[in-house]
């Protein structure tokens, strides 16, 4: 996987992860993920700036409106849930890819 961040490249090994959500297309979550600049500040299980993907599902596990609560988060940015550092917003980004991010992190 040349070019890519180690945090993408840990991201693509868990594709083979079996707690996948079965109408997610964990191969379009992988490329959105590479793609944006949440590979910033997240990865999946190792502290960045923002939380790891893991601990979100965690937190998020078992919380019926947490999808949607987290895309508009994502949307319109925030900070308090995971100390100081803020979600930047995202209001370029489709609604639809970030809506499979968040589905693809809920189900880690």
């Amino acid at each position: 996987m040349k070019g890519f961040p180690v945090n993408a490249i840990t991201f693509a090994a868990m594709l083979a992860t079996p707690a996948v959500a079965d109408d997610l297309d964990m191969k379009a979550a992988a490329d959105l993920f590479a793609k944006s600049d949440c590979i910033t500040c997240h990865a999946i299980d190792k502290k960045m700036v923002g939380p790891t993907f893991k601990d979100v599902a965690a937190k998020y596990r078992g919380d019926k409106g947490a999808e949607d609560r987290l895309v508009g988060k994502v949307i319109k940015g925030g900070s308090g849930v995971w100390g100081t550092a803020a979600e930047l917003p995202h209001p370029n980004m489709k609604e639809e890819d970030i809506r499979t991010l968040v589905q693809w992190i809920l189900v880690q």
